[in-house]
């Protein structure tokens, strides 16, 4: 879906100005998006296979939940509307650990370029994954893998990417440090 996001400062900070997702993403504007990592105090944590419709990273393992924060919407608002729409779970703000913001720089091979501020959040999943149901445009499928696969990803096709394994190492100590 090409919404209307916020753009920012490389710094992160509003400029002020807005634009549909997809011009950010061709002009390299930075913007701002939600990283959501649930897990469970079974030292799993919850993964989403991007469905093959996406434009980045088709049928990838990866983060819980992910997206971009509207023109105007909170931080907050934005990780539970996200997670909602994905996955049907509802959070509250109580529910959501911010463990920090990243910078993120990437140029895709489609054209797209990506320089976003992540709001990355843990979660403790507590409902069975039954009972979650998944927006079929955006997540091709959910599975619990054991915690230990956020270390493990130099050693992985197709879950995780490799490039990413400081960043996923920081999300595996913030919930080990939790638990």
């Amino acid at each position: 879906m090409d919404e209307v996001i916020d753009i920012l400062t490389p710094e992160g900070k509003p400029t002020g100005k807005t634009a549909l997702k997809s011009e950010a993403h061709k002009k390299g504007w930075y913007h701002a998006t939600v990283h959501i990592w649930l897990f469970t105090t079974s030292k799993k944590i919850l993964l989403q296979k991007r469905a093959l419709t996406k434009k980045i990273f088709p049928g990838l393992w990866d983060i819980s939940v992910a997206g971009h924060i509207g023109a105007g919407e909170s931080v907050l608002n934005a990780a539970k509307r996200e997670v909602f729409e994905e996955i049907g779970l509802e959070l509250s703000e109580e529910d959501l650990i911010k463990i920090g913001t990243r910078v993120h720089q990437v140029s895709h091979s489609n054209g797209i370029i990506d320089n976003e501020h992540h709001h990355v959040f843990i979660a403790e999943l507590k409902k069975p994954l039954s009972e979650l149901k998944i927006q079929k445009e955006e997540v091709a499928a959910i599975q619990l893998f054991d915690l230990a696969i956020l270390k493990q990803t130099k050693n992985l096709e197709n879950v995780l990417l490799s490039r990413f394994h400081e960043y996923y190492t920081m999300v595996y100590d913030k919930i080990i440090n939790y638990l």
